[in-house]
């Protein structure tokens, strides 16, 4: 890095100075956050194994941006500082979330980070009055700035997000792309591994596994139960295992030691917790049951077939015409105060995969198929050839459960004072 911040690299004026290999393009990925972070380790392999192309990544400011950087070090990319990402042409952007992007000077292709327009953005605190929430992800200021689009293209799983989208910003709809989801197509092809994930977990055969996952925020279900992985480890039978799953927001604003340290009882109860940064598909393919609320991964599940029951629902943080309302509505909760043992039981016993048949068809309108149609719109907004052979469609790798014994922190822990401190055990 220079004396003024700003670094060199295959980018730039500067690029052919210290090259090695020439390439032909350029492409930036714009990380917000871990959870975008994550939604671009699905889609940057698609062209990253091209000799013609470096990509290279950037984080812009957010509140969640020292947990955006530290996904990018452990993806081992090369990072462009922000301020420079923007005077630096690219032939492409691509990103998962919105926010600074009109600053850039590349065709943005934008992504969602979850499984559709669900959550209301959260209401700021002040002195004025509350008004009603815009639609969840369709507000017109992010796709729009200054009478033009930001994106060059929107990318959306099905035809029915189209028509929301044009419900909150009409002009643009033009830009959108039906292309599925990236995400969900991994989770289908790392079915055939689920044996092998479930050995992982510490799973035997004639064992159940139960899935407890949260997103982040006060109505989440970790935020709300906080005790539940605790209760279901002392209350299952002894031949069900628990497993646990967290929003990585929460990870990165708590910290990973403090997460882990909240955990450690739950951890010496016999549950696994899944770190961050990979695992969590993995421990969806294995499951049994997966208890969880209005994050995206207990929709994933009920799209997967896998028993889904709800231990927390917060309605007012959650668009009433979205689909996870919908899926909440066929969806059973968990109460706690009823044995939770036969509640899960009762779940698996009675869940029809053919009532959620919506979610698989909310989800991806051309399941198996995101990486073809999304690899030929970055071509083609890099006016570039696509490679010939067709796309590889990534299996997530062995999960890697913290125990508890387990010896170091996450590597995904926030380094700035906001999010918590690094730091190794």
């Amino acid at each position: 890095m220079s004396c003024d911040g700003w670094v060199h690299g295959p980018f730039g004026v500067d690029a052919q100075k210290g090259m090695t290999r020439a390439t032909r393009r350029t492409v930036l990925a714009v990380v917000h956050h871990p959870s975008a972070g994550a939604r671009m380790a699905d889609v940057v392999p698609l062209l990253e194994s091209d000799p013609r192309v470096q990509v290279v990544f950037t984080v812009p400011p957010s509140i969640f941006a020292t947990g955006g950087a530290d996904f990018v070090r452990m993806m081992g990319g090369l990072t462009v500082p922000w301020p420079q990402a923007t005077q630096v042409p690219f032939d492409l952007a691509v990103t998962a979330n919105h926010g600074g992007l009109e600053e850039l000077n590349a065709p943005v292709l934008m992504l969602q980070h979850g499984v559709g327009f669900n959550k209301y953005a959260r209401r700021w605190l002040g002195h004025g009055a509350a008004v009603a929430h815009e639609g969840a992800g369709i507000e017109r200021h992010r796709y729009v700035h200054n009478g033009r689009l930001v994106a060059s293209v929107i990318v959306l799983p099905n035809e029915e997000h189209v028509y929301r989208l044009g419900e909150g910003c009409p002009e643009a709809v033009p830009a959108a792309l039906v292309a599925g989801d990236p995400c969900y197509d991994r989770l289908l092809a790392s079915r055939p591994a689920r044996e092998s994930y479930r050995r992982a977990l510490g799973v035997s055969a004639d064992e159940r596994l139960v899935v407890v996952t949260s997103t982040w925020g006060p109505g989440s279900l970790w935020g709300s139960w906080v005790d539940l992985p605790e209760r279901l480890t002392a209350e299952l039978p002894s031949n069900y295992r628990v497993a646990v799953i967290l929003h990585p927001m929460i990870w990165c604003w708590h910290g990973s030691r403090q997460v882990r340290a909240w955990y450690a009882d739950c951890l010496r109860g016999g549950a696994v917790l899944l770190p961050p940064e990979e695992g969590w598909r993995a421990a969806l393919v294995a499951a049994d049951c997966v208890v969880g609320d209005h994050g995206s991964v207990a929709y994933y599940a009920a799209a997967l077939g896998v028993p889904v029951v709800l231990g927390a629902f917060p309605a007012d943080e959650v668009d009433p015409e979205g689909q996870v309302t919908r899926f909440a509505a066929i969806t059973p909760r968990l109460s706690p105060t009823c044995p939770l043992g036969e509640q899960i039981r009762q779940a698996m016993a009675t869940f029809d995969s053919k009532r959620y048949a919506f979610v698989r068809q909310q989800i991806s309108s051309v399941p198996g198929d995101s990486a073809r149609i999304l690899r030929r719109a970055m071509y083609r907004l890099m006016k570039m050839v696509e490679p010939v052979t067709p796309p590889n469609i990534n299996r997530d790798p062995m999960p890697r459960p913290i125990r508890h014994d387990y010896p170091a922190a996450s590597s995904l822990a926030c380094t700035s004072s906001a999010c918590g401190a690094r730091t190794s055990l």
